[in-house]
């Protein structure tokens, strides 16, 4: 049998706790055969903190963990009874009852959709996203550069590169200034 993606709902918050003290509990188990990659869903999001640019990780689902396996009788038990995870996503335990063979409905992901997830996770990584997300009209403050302070309205914005325009007023005139993403803030 194949290992599928399956994804784990865990408490939010203990993401990382749980990847770790499942790979002892695989390790402790001698289950590495069973189970591949265990991962964390996370993106990389720039902003401004106090005048400079801060990178940090945002998880994009969190209190889930994605789990590269072979679901068998004994690798399920390893994961569901790891503290602090409350079950696999697309089964519902309460309605189970004493069915011994739970493991066997629990749907994994899609190769689609698993590709989907994880290609996320390495452009969230190797591209830093902004924290706010911009549109046409927003009212903006710029908070870096030359135009500090000035107010202004998004004229455009270019996604791709992480930048706006805005246009601000200088001595009296519409000037169109583009500028980061990280050099402006929603008014």
């Amino acid at each position: 049998m194949a290992k599928k993606w399956y994804i784990v709902h865990t408490h939010t918050g203990f993401e990382r706790k749980v990847k770790s003290s499942l790979e002892e509990r695989i390790k402790a188990a001698h289950q590495e055969e069973l189970f591949g990659d265990i991962l964390i869903p996370t993106e990389q999001v720039v902003e401004m903190v106090k005048g400079s640019r801060k990178t940090s990780e945002r998880k994009f689902f969190p209190g889930y963990i994605l789990v590269n396996m072979e679901m068998t009788q004994y690798s399920w038990h390893t994961v569901q009874e790891t503290m602090r995870v409350t079950g696999f996503v697309g089964v519902n335990m309460s309605s189970a009852g004493n069915d011994s063979e739970i493991y066997k409905k629990i749907p994994s992901l899609t190769d689609e959709e698993a590709e989907k997830i994880i290609g996320r996770i390495e452009e969230g990584s190797s591209r830093p996203k902004p924290k706010i997300i911009f549109n046409v009209g927003d009212q903006v403050r710029v908070t870096d550069g030359p135009f500090a302070n000035f107010q202004g309205e998004i004229d455009e914005v270019y996604p791709d590169k992480g930048r706006v325009r805005v246009i601000v007023t200088i001595f009296g005139r519409s000037t169109p200034v583009e500028l980061e993403y990280i050099q402006v803030s929603k008014s």
